[in-house]
């Protein structure tokens, strides 16, 4: 059965294969195919580039690498009305032909012999495409290659593309090509907006480039439009009412420029996606409209400071998106560096950081909110920062601290979790400069010693707006909002609200200047920063529905005495919020669900209430993570009844002693009050008789003046005195200086003592009256 079934099959294919016009079309189809694939058509063709804002405005436009206008046109872009018109004035059976039309043809050649000479092509859609691809001379040769090459054209792209592919490639004139070039250079619209006889406009053209000049030939070009649309009109192919309307529109058209909005985020695109004509960007147009009328209006006003620039970013914080880029208040301005890209310039972000630093603290445990941090004079190993305003607040919360912006107890948290810790998060975070410097950055990188953008501060914010989660920026695509990213989480949803709900307060230095009970005040959250010699001022804000990020300053580096963050970056900042989201609403400061809570500390350290916190007020803390610890801001001390003498337990009197507290002062903070002259009570000396002998347990004197592990330089010639200088506590009321070990002067803890060094190693020692001791070791060098 099989085999014969298989032989019925062999002798149908011999029947089939017998004729010979079979095998010349069998042979014909394979040199096709053959040559097809040693010859392949090129289609490439090199288009501008073309970037679009999320509604599908085109918001910039690009000469293509030949120097043309040739935008590309999208299918959905061909609309019927245009489809319709430009086959019946071109190719009326381009849906049917193979590329070529053989009727035409022999029509066309027909008349050419009659009249002896060329009155009339034959030339299809197809055919056009190619010439326009691979130009050549009109010869019978090359109309057998472009009659080839059309065949190829129909054998890959289907009948919808070609059409695409010839509007992109018709010319108007000049550097002018394509249906969409003209439609935007000369009528300052998208193709799918164009008007019936605006569309038959762009369609004559072609044909007449050189005669047909739009915006100079004018009358001329409407007579032919008529001519046609009277066409139109005969065979029906729109309705009366359509027809006439077009035949009386005035025609408008005129060379326009190319549109030339939002060019630094423009430009960056391009760059970034050499080879794409149409790009797609995330900005929303009114919102980057205003953004850019603000911002021009604020340099303005500005300029009389020497403030020359500003930079602006906006993110919507549901989709992460930038809605709005500002690279420079003006990019025309060759002056002051108008086209320097701000949001990717590197600066120093002063104290811009200091809220991931507190938030990395609140989820370390280390601090609340109301956890006291001191505000003093210290030295960090050699470093001694200082506040913004030279001044110093002793102990304060960590809150008022953050609010504040105060650098001590910054310095002193990053400390504590480690540098390393901060790198780590700010690189996970994206922050490329700061992974690059990683190596050399310390304690500084927290008040501004490292390089950061706008563009990785104002995503670091949106990650605290999105309850600690930082994600990629969307400057591209069309998101609808329902694709979300996983991102990578830097603090905890805890800990984002805590940050949250101190930046939020309205109590604050670097609130700007006549906005104290102001009905413009926006409901944000937002952190300022200034840069070391005020080149660059910062102010960072969100809501529930942006984030803004803001820099003011000086392409050049050169600083400026009136630049700050507080005056200068956030009212730009505020006026920002109040265009773009001026009805936001607190929601943002819901508390998150999970571990954080509620819980009674004593105000004077923000620890657990001990014996002697007779006042409590509440405090936020992370269950299972905030530290535990009892209050120990004053400690019991036996004294005589007169309060002139303190015991020990080894010599307190069977009766007569009575039992204080006394304040439990750090050693930084005992020194800081001393040098203010701010009284506060201190331990009475140890009772003079007592025979105990103390041990060194316990922390001694903290040595400030002097720096472990240095070298020091002197002139031999010239000898100068070296300061030593200590910390210590409360209960100090003698400190002893040994230099190599040996004694070399008594003196309070709040003296300043003197010394002449010698070349070489040295060993300084502090002991205090209770046998605590600490020592470091310099070298002394001549120079």
């Amino acid at each position: 059965m099989g085999r014969s079934i298989l032989g019925n099959v062999c002798g149908i294919a011999k029947r089939i294969w017998k004729p010979r016009f079979v095998k010349v079309l069998f042979v014909v189809t394979m040199g096709f195919l053959s040559i097809d694939f040693l010859y392949p058509l090129n289609t490439s063709v090199a288009y501008s580039t073309v970037i679009t804002a999320r509604d599908g405005d085109i918001l910039h436009a690009f000469l293509s690498r030949d120097d043309k206008w040739r935008l590309y046109v999208e299918l959905p872009e061909i609309t019927p009305t245009l489809r319709d018109a430009i086959l019946f004035k071109e190719d009326k059976y381009f849906r049917y032909h193979v590329g070529f039309n053989p009727v035409s043809m022999l029509r066309a050649a027909g008349r050419n012999f009659v009249s002896g000479r060329r009155t009339s092509g034959a030339s299809t859609i197809t055919m056009q495409t190619i010439r326009l691809l691979e130009p050549r001379q009109r010869t019978y040769g090359n109309k057998a290659i472009e009659l080839f090459r059309a065949l190829q054209l129909e054998l890959h792209y289907s009948k919808d593309e070609i059409l695409q592919l010839y509007l992109n490639l018709i010319p108007y004139g000049g550097n002018i090509e394509g249906l969409k070039s003209a439609s935007l250079l000369y009528f300052g619209k998208l193709p799918q907006l164009l008007s019936l006889a605006e569309l038959t406009t762009l369609t004559i053209v072609p044909n007449r480039p050189s005669s047909l000049r739009l915006g100079i030939n004018n009358s001329l070009v409407v007579q032919e439009r008529n001519r046609w649309l009277a066409r139109f009109r005969a065979k029906h192919l729109f309705d009366e009412t359509t027809i006439t309307d077009a035949m009386a529109e005035p025609l408008t058209a005129y060379r326009r420029s190319a549109p030339q909005l939002v060019p630094h985020l423009s430009h960056r695109l391009r760059a970034e996606n050499p080879d794409v004509p149409i790009i797609h960007s995330a900005i929303h147009t009114a919102t980057q409209a205003t953004v850019e009328q603000l911002i021009r209006n604020y340099a303005n006003r500005i300029k009389a400071y020497s403030i020359h620039n500003s930079a602006v970013l906006v993110v919507d914080n549901q989709t992460h998106e930038v809605v709005a880029y500002a690279g420079s208040a003006d990019f025309g301005n060759t002056f002051d560096g108008g086209q320097v890209d701000g949001v990717r310039a590197i600066r120093s972000p002063g104290s811009a950081l200091k809220p991931l630093l507190y938030g990395l603290s609140f989820d370390a445990g280390t601090i609340t909110p109301k956890s006291k941090l001191s505000d003093v004079p210290t030295n960090f190993g050699g470093y001694e920062p200082d506040n913004y305003d030279r001044k110093f607040n002793g102990p304060v919360t960590a809150e008022f601290a953050l609010a504040n912006s105060l650098n001590i107890p910054a310095v002193a948290l990053l400390k504590e979790i480690g540098t390393p810790v901060l790198v780590e998060t700010l690189r996970k975070a994206g922050f490329k400069t700061v992974r690059k410097q990683a190596k050399e950055l310390g304690l500084s990188m927290i008040l501004g010693g490292c390089g950061v953008t706008l563009e990785e501060m104002t995503r670091l914010y949106a990650g605290f707006a999105n309850g600690g989660v930082v994600k990629e920026l969307r400057f591209t695509g069309r998101s609808d909002g329902s694709v979300r990213e996983t991102g990578t989480r830097l603090l905890s949803r805890e800990a984002a609200f805590l940050i949250t709900n101190t930046l939020s307060q309205i109590t604050r230095p670097d609130l700007p200047n006549n906005f104290d009970n102001s009905y413009h005040l926006p409901q944000i959250a937002w952190k300022t920063g200034t840069s070391y010699g005020r080149r660059d001022a910062w102010s960072i804000g969100y809501n529930q529905r942006y984030t803004i990020g803001v820099w003011v300053g000086n392409f050049s580096g050169i600083g400026v005495a009136e630049l700050s963050g507080a005056n200068t970056a956030t009212p730009l900042l505020f006026q920002l919020f109040n265009a773009l989201d001026y009805n936001s609403s607190r929601d943002k400061l819901r508390k998150p669900g999970g571990s954080l809570s509620m819980r009674l500390v004593c105000p004077e350290t923000g620890d657990i209430p001990g014996e002697f916190c007779p006042s409590q007020v509440t405090d936020y803390f992370i269950m299972g993570v905030s530290r535990y610890r009892r209050c120990q801001h004053r400690k019991p001390i036996f004294t005589n009844a007169a309060g002139t003498v303190s015991y020990c337990a080894h010599c307190k009197p069977d009766s007569g002693a009575v039992r204080r507290s006394y304040p439990n002062l750090s050693p930084e903070v005992a020194a800081f009050y001393q040098s203010r002259h701010i009284p506060f009570e201190t331990v009475p000396p140890h009772n003079p008789t007592c025979e105990r002998i103390f041990g060194s347990t316990g922390t001694g004197p903290l040595i400030t003046s002097l720096n472990d592990g240095s070298d020091y330089f002197i002139n031999s010639r010239q000898l100068t005195d070296l300061e030593l200088g200590c910390q210590a506590a409360n209960d100090v009321q003698t400190v002893f200086w040994y230099l190599n070990d040996k004694l070399y002067k008594k003196a309070r803890p709040d003296e300043a003592v003197f010394f002449r060094p010698k070349p070489g190693p040295l060993k300084i020692s502090c002991a205090d009256d209770k046998g605590r001791y600490s020592d470091l070791h310099v070298t002394i060098k001549n120079e």
